[in-house]
């Protein structure tokens, strides 16, 4: 059981950092709506924890489920927040609605990871003594694990740009180049497991540094290689989770363990997507509605047909959820054998019907909801229309004269840039100490030396940049 339990995560993580490893074209895209993507994949996870657990808890006593304890009254809000967007990623187009799939991309990574951080720091908590250091000592767990599994995703990517940059062996053997950045951008996941972090956040973040500077350090051929090799890689990597996933529903054993009547079945299945659904719309309406109120253009702000495909994106379960549900009642001692079947068979229940029900209804549902009627796709620099004050406002070269002079109107102008347009104000900072500093040192677009008879490949670095 447990060699099924890592299969399933090994294959998670495989395609997921097979995608962001070939997640180049929208990096921009990415980071444009990274706050957004944040708030849903972390807070709103939070709020899908908060509301699963609590329905959990009240509704199982009804039902007759009392052995259960609060560590696994919690431990299902954290399996049951784990989502898997991979049937709507597979209708959504990036060309056609960048800002849906960025945001459905990045909130499904974060949300995994979120996840699976949540239910390490429960299972990591003594429950015997329920106080507020209980709840603190959660929190705690909970950010140490997010930081230091992101920290350890960054580090290793910047070292696997350094390493290939820098290094002779390997350099400019495509055979050697793939392989290196397949087994440096393992190394990060190998180290995550070594130090009990989150292997998921870990590998997302490093194959989103790998994508910035490792990918350009390469020759074009390996570029080539890389991004088709990879494309199949996680191809296969998805296709056996769906298969792995319907293997499960044939797990006899479990399913004669529980000794439930269909009615119990159906009831605790229900009741286990009633509160996915709610704990769904609970943070993804309110939480577009609070940022569409800070956006000042009409053109800017989520609209509805757009929250109801990111709510809908996230109610099917997969590979994580049955692999944290294994992981939690398979060899518990603190339920009976049949009550730890009983929630196994659930899952099951409730990872199929979301995944064959709503997974099958996706493409004619955004067809009917987002694509037909759609607008006119606008360039990003029309998005900002004062772009050209922001580009003006960081020059640094100049007449100091004019420079004093109008000090006071360009510290008011930062502000005022910095308060209607901050992620695109980062985002220009960002690029300055970025080309200034870090491509210098680890490489990039435009800092890789040229290689007699390679070819530029002056239009993917330029379809690539960020």
């Amino acid at each position: 059981m447990l060699g099924m339990i890592s299969l399933y995560l090994n294959l998670k993580f495989d395609w997921l950092l097979l995608s962001c490893l070939r997640f180049q074209v929208k990096k921009k895209q990415f980071f444009k709506n990274f706050t957004t993507i944040l708030l849903f994949g972390i807070l709103g996870t939070v709020i899908s924890f908060c509301l699963i657990s609590l329905g959990a808890f009240l509704l199982f006593k009804k039902i007759g489920l009392t052995s259960l304890t609060l560590q696994q009254f919690l431990a299902i809000g954290a399996i049951l927040s784990a989502t898997d967007s991979v049937c709507t990623l597979q209708v959504l187009s990036q060309e056609e609605t960048p800002f849906l799939y960025s945001i459905v991309f990045g909130e499904g990574v974060v949300n995994d990871a979120t996840s699976i951080v949540l239910y390490n720091a429960v299972q990591s908590l003594n429950f015997n003594n329920i106080d507020a250091k209980v709840t603190l000592n959660l929190l705690g767990n909970f950010l140490y694990l997010f930081f230091t599994s992101t920290a350890l995703g960054i580090v290793v990517g910047l070292l696997s740009a350094f390493v290939i940059k820098t290094l002779y062996f390997g350099r400019h053997s495509t055979d050697r180049e793939v392989a290196l950045m397949m087994l440096l951008a393992y190394l990060s996941y190998l180290l995550a497991e070594l130090l009990n972090l989150s292997g998921i956040l870990t590998v997302f973040f490093c194959g989103i540094v790998m994508s910035h500077y490792t990918w350009h350090n390469v020759t074009e051929s390996s570029r080539i290689t890389t991004k088709h090799a990879f494309a199949t890689m996680s191809f296969i990597a998805e296709t056996f989770i769906f298969v792995y996933v319907g293997m499960d529903a044939f797990d006899i054993e479990n399913w004669k363990e529980s000794h439930a009547s269909a009615g119990t079945l159906v009831t605790i299945s229900a009741t286990f997507f009633a509160l996915v659904l709610i704990g769904r719309a609970a943070f993804v309406f309110p939480l577009a509605n609070i940022i569409n109120c800070f956006q000042k253009r009409q053109g800017n702000k989520i609209e509805f047909k757009q929250q109801f495909i990111m709510w809908w994106a996230g109610l099917m379960r997969g590979a994580v959820t049955i692999a944290l549900s294994y992981n939690q009642f398979s060899n518990t001692q603190q339920i009976t054998s049949s009550d730890s079947a009983l929630m196994i068979t659930c899952t099951i229940t409730v990872v199929l019907f979301s995944t064959i029900v709503c997974g099958s209804v996706t493409k004619p549902l955004i067809g009917a909801v987002l694509l037909r009627n759609r607008k006119p796709m606008v360039s990003d620099a029309t998005d900002i229309p004062s772009l050209e004050d922001l580009r003006q406002l960081f020059i640094e070269d100049g007449d100091p004269s004019e420079q004093r002079n109008n000090q006071m109107t360009q510290k008011a102008s930062s502000l005022r840039l910095l308060i209607t347009h901050p992620t695109i104000t980062v985002h220009y900072l960002w690029r300055k100490f970025d080309d200034r500093f870090m491509r210098p040192v680890f490489g990039g677009r435009g800092f890789v030396p040229f290689v007699p008879g390679s070819p530029t490949g002056t239009a993917d670095e330029t379809s690539a940049a960020v």
